[in-house]
């Protein structure tokens, strides 16, 4: 019998070894803490605008420098992921997220917290390389876009964790209590240094590039020979999208909740974690729609859903619909369409430069997605209107050219990573 029939024939979830599993919790931690640590900011932009005493442009301003923190950071850990591991370069970037977090929630002044905001971002790109890579080349392919949904949406328990504590905890902690919190992450390394291996298929690939004298230096500028050209720009143009779109909506709901709608913390929180609930929830549907429909089918029909959703919840003013509506939109936009990033990412590029090219990939569209934040408040503010307006208009141009980016991407689902030197 072969080992392929062998495989099918045990349930799925048994078919991945221990030291498998353990890849894939690392990569769970590493993701949902981040998470944590990135979203509690997103609930507390108006009160550290107040205490401080700056314009809300600024404070959102922030949130830009991070993201394009992450940039640098995953283009920079996916490089060393390529080269020397995934292992290493995932605690250096759990370390350093939990770090700066805990230090602005001590900040003395604004341009202390923005520092230390803007480095966050650099820890919080370097763990989403190095963690794909190690869940995705660890992981059997049979169930990989499955469990890569369910890791991709685990984003929506870290969000779902921040939500929480400040719906609950808010009144008593304030802002600065809930950035001091982010430095409970850095317990992760602990289990990532200790029960964690390097994915086999990075090892024996590094092995063959050292044996054959052909080793990839350069893996950025690799994804951009004609080869690899066509798969990385539509890449890039699906990333940049989706951070776009993330970002104008749940960047900017909270503030719209308290500014807009003078909504009570339980009340702004309430939304958002029913929303990041039904994402994480949903994340294992699309997954098993991935392995049955293809990557692009569960990427392409919750982007789509996501159009009339968005209405809901900011056309339609009533509180209750607008609860109703971000919750849906969880499984469609602001979520489901979101989870197969680590398994299409991985799948669509080889293994010398896996790493590299989903951190690029992946975090160049947080350039653009940064820009989001700030130029929707500058718009609202100088043309006196509500947030949920240029929000709108953001989602739905920006699920069209998503769609349209993704259905110009090649399928890859069944695919098997494999050792072999494919870059040349």
């Amino acid at each position: 019998m072969s080992a392929s029939v062998a495989s099918a024939q045990v349930p799925w979830w048994r078919e991945p070894t221990k030291d498998q599993w353990y890849a894939w919790i690392a990569a769970w931690l590493g993701w949902t803490l981040d998470a944590f640590d990135f979203t509690v900011f997103l609930l507390i932009i108006a009160p550290i605008a107040k205490e401080f005493n700056v314009p809300l442009v600024e404070v959102t301003a922030v949130l830009t420098l991070t993201l394009w923190g992450r940039f640098v950071g995953a283009t920079a850990n996916g490089w060393l992921a390529d080269r020397i591991g995934r292992k290493t370069p995932l605690m250096i970037s759990i370390a350093w997220y939990s770090v700066c977090n805990f230090i602005a929630g001590l900040a003395p002044t604004f341009w202390v917290l923005f520092l230390f905001r803007a480095l966050l971002g650099i820890g919080m790109g370097a763990e989403w390389p190095a963690g794909a890579a190690l869940a995705m080349e660890t992981w059997p392919a049979r169930s990989r876009g499955f469990m890569g949904a369910v890791l991709q949406g685990s984003w929506g328990i870290g969000f779902l964790l921040s939500s929480g504590i400040y719906g609950l905890f808010y009144n008593y902690i304030g802002w600065r209590g809930m950035l001091l919190i982010g430095i409970a992450p850095a317990l992760a390394i602990i289990y990532v240094r200790f029960f964690v291996k390097e994915p086999e298929v990075w090892a024996e690939n590094r092995q063959l590039q050292r044996t054959q004298k052909r080793e990839v230096r350069l893996p950025l500028f690799s994804i951009f020979k004609l080869r690899l050209l066509g798969n990385t720009a539509t890449a890039c143009v699906m990333m940049a999208s989706a951070f776009v779109l993330y970002y104008a909506n749940y960047a900017l709901f909270a503030t719209h909740l308290q500014l807009d709608l003078h909504l009570s913390p339980a009340l702004v929180a309430l939304p958002i974690a029913l929303a990041n609930t039904l994402f994480f929830l949903s994340s294992a549907f699309w997954g098993w729609v991935a392995e049955r429909a293809g990557r692009r089918a569960a990427i392409i029909i919750p982007a789509v859903l996501g159009i009339p959703t968005a209405f809901l919840y900011l056309w339609i003013q009533d509180y209750n619909w607008i609860v109703v509506g971000f919750a849906l939109q969880g499984m469609f936009a602001c979520g489901g369409m979101h989870v197969q990033y680590p398994a299409y990412l991985s799948e669509r590029f080889p293994t010398e430069v896996r790493a590299t090219a989903v951190g690029f990939c992946y975090h160049q569209g947080a350039i653009w997605g940064g820009l989001a934040a700030p130029l929707l408040v500058g718009y609202a503010t100088a043309h006196h209107i509500a947030l949920s307006a240029p929000i709108l208009v953001t989602t739905v141009v920006c699920l069209v050219i998503f769609v349209i980016a993704v259905f110009l991407s090649p399928e890859t689902k069944g695919k098997v990573l494999v050792s072999d030197l494919v870059v040349t």
